[in-house]
């Protein structure tokens, strides 16, 4: 391809051309849109459009002479094949590190001149945080304008998918309890009226699901709740007569999804708004009624639906049992078709594996896009194979398989590594030592109300001890039906907030990891419930809390040094597969179970 006339420079010098119409300097592009989601309806994946990066986090910025994507250590090998030929340059940041694209704008702009975001899609916090710092250069910031509008001739619509109710039984607290509960928190803040923007909040609050984002049961909307009524924000094509009905009763009314602004914009004067500034765009925060007093606290049903219920955590049980059982029937099956010499690719375990769960009781569907990745396309934590690039699983190496699944009783996300062929030494040390840190964490116990990134090193410490490390979180929330990535805890290198307190009911995954760029990568991930645990003390010290495994599936022991394993994690891996092998035998027949059997046979 002729580098100059690729879509990517085609797209970037339309960009330079809009600034130049409006007498700006830059245009900064973030992964984002108006609910500051982390996977994207089409609308708003501007980025990628402009881009060719499809990595699901990543800002751009295009001034006249150059472009750069900032992305983590996560998506740096993605990134720079896919930049390639683009005329943009990846910078390499830390997870979350705003100030180096600061950094690198104030270096290229001079005092006076512009850079514009669409304030629609910028956070509240993260618009504050660049105002000041562009400010102090002497760089304005112009967020009344969506530049992407000019540029991208077929932009898509906005997504159509009906709304649909979460029912009981898995839908354990009612809508109306929800809403009391929610209320009675804007009632300790002196709210009058309380704004949400995060869709899963809103489907929590609501019980109600869509299909609006990919993987995700979600649907775009706001909602601003009163004292003694809530108005949602949504096309009211979208939601059933017989459901709005359901709603009304419970004092919510349906309102277009327009209509949001100028409702906030309408709030009586002295109204107390609550709003989260970091769940909150700067669009929307200007909207507010000159009247109206704010108030900035984390959304109530941000921690609210992080805690799951006994009933949910049950209902999550038996999700796993369900999604247990489809991986034992997949892995199975593919190790069969390799024994019998078939040629298979990253995308057949896609396809296979998708096929499994399928079958299995309230199953909904995946809960983000399946990495499967081969040696090389290992070392890439968020690697998606596609049919124009992709592995075929032959010869000698490693295969990291990470997936999960959506069902009516909870969301599921389980990562696996299987050896393919003999695994080499050095492969079976990496191995061992990302499972000792799994193991460390899944046996940690530790105080309630404990900042969630403090966990973070238990995990790595096996790693670090061999001068090891990887570059993404231990862990992250883990929603109820709803997205498999939710806070507000967060095990990992984040600043600790006192919002990130671990409380009884989070589910967290557990995932340490490491990469071999070129080579092959290692991940391991079950998902835990924080549950109270009586010690010898018997809270002298205040309440305990551990870590019960939820994830149900064998972790191969073939890819072991048992020479690093100490006794006491050998026992803890023999009781796990015991339990794996107790609660998917009885679902399980003929190679299904004989595999399941083999693989969580006694070390």
């Amino acid at each position: 391809m002729d580098t100059a006339t690729s879509p990517a420079r085609l797209r970037l010098q339309a960009v330079r051309d809009a600034l130049s119409r409006e007498g700006l300097q830059a245009l900064l592009v973030p992964s984002s849109d108006p609910h500051l989601s982390e996977y994207l309806p089409g609308r708003w994946q501007g980025r990628e459009w402009l881009s060719g990066f499809t990595g699901s986090m990543g800002t751009l910025v295009v001034t006249h002479e150059q472009a750069a994507l900032f992305a983590d250590s996560r998506y740096w090998s993605q990134a720079d094949l896919q930049l390639a030929g683009s005329g943009i340059d990846l910078v390499k940041v830390p997870n979350g590190a705003l100030v180096h694209l600061t950094d690198w704008v104030t270096a290229r702009l001079k005092a006076g001149d512009t850079l514009a975001v669409d304030g629609q899609v910028l956070g509240l916090a993260t618009a504050q945080q660049l105002a000041a710092t562009l400010a102090a250069a002497g760089v304005g910031l112009r967020t009344d304008l969506d530049l992407l509008t000019a540029v991208w001739p077929d932009r898509p619509t906005l997504p159509t998918e009906p709304v649909y109710a979460h029912r009981p039984p898995q839908a354990a607290v009612t809508r109306a309890a929800k809403l009391a509960q929610l209320r009675e928190a804007m009632a300790r803040h002196g709210a009058s009226h309380h704004f949400v923007s995060t869709v899963d909040d809103i489907a929590w609050i609501t019980n109600l699901r869509g299909a609006d984002v990919d993987h995700n049961p979600v649907f775009l909307a706001h909602l601003l709740v009163g004292l003694d009524n809530a108005v949602l924000f949504t096309s009211p094509a979208k939601v059933p007569a017989d459901l709005q009905a359901d709603l009304a009763a419970d004092g919510v009314t349906v309102s277009d999804y327009a209509e949001a602004p100028r409702a906030l914009a309408s709030l009586p004067s002295g109204a107390v708004l609550l709003v989260d500034p970091k769940r909150i765009t700067h669009g929307l925060r200007q909207s507010v009624a000159d009247g109206a007093r704010v108030v900035e606290a984390i959304n109530p049903s941000t921690l609210a639906k992080s805690r799951k219920t006994a009933e949910e955590a049950a209902f999550v049980r038996q999700a796993m049992v369900e999604d247990g059982v489809a991986m034992c029937r997949f892995y199975a099956r593919f190790e069969a078709a390799l024994a019998r010499g078939e040629r298979l690719t990253e995308l057949t375990v896609d396809e296979w594996l998708t096929a499994e769960r399928a079958q299995q009781p309230g199953f909904m569907g995946l809960s983000f896009p399946t990495i499967a990745g081969f040696n090389a396309n290992g070392a890439m934590p968020h690697y998606r194979a596609t049919a124009d690039s992709h592995a075929a699983i032959e010869g000698q190496g490693l295969l990291l398989i990470d997936s999960g699944g959506q069902y009516l009783g909870g969301t599921t996300d389980i990562t696996r590594v299987w050896p393919i062929g003999t695994p080499t030494d050095a492969q079976r040390r990496d191995y061992t030592l990302v499972l000792k840190g799994m193991v460390a964490l899944s046996r940690t116990r530790f105080p309630r109300g404990t900042l969630s990134p403090m966990l973070d090193a238990i995990a790595r410490a096996p790693l670090w001890e061999h001068g090891l490390d990887y570059g993404h979180g231990t862990g992250h929330g883990v929603g109820y039906f709803l997205n498999v990535h939710e806070g507000p805890q967060s095990i990992s290198k984040a600043v600790p907030e006192a919002t990130m307190a671990m409380e009884p009911g989070m589910i967290t995954s557990n995932e340490p990891g490491l990469y071999r760029p070129g080579r092959w990568g290692v991940r391991i991930e079950n998902l835990v419930l924080n549950v109270p645990v009586d010690t010898p003390e018997h809270g002298a010290f205040g309440e305990m809390l551990a870590f019960e495994t939820l994830t149900l599936c064998p972790i191969d022991t073939r890819c072991l040094e048992p020479g690093l394993l100490r006794p006491d994690e050998l026992d803890w891996l023999n009781a796990y597969h015991a339990v794996v092998r107790e609660r998917l035998a009885p679902r399980l027949q003929g190679e299904s179970l004989a595999w399941l059997q083999a693989r969580t046979a006694p070390r």
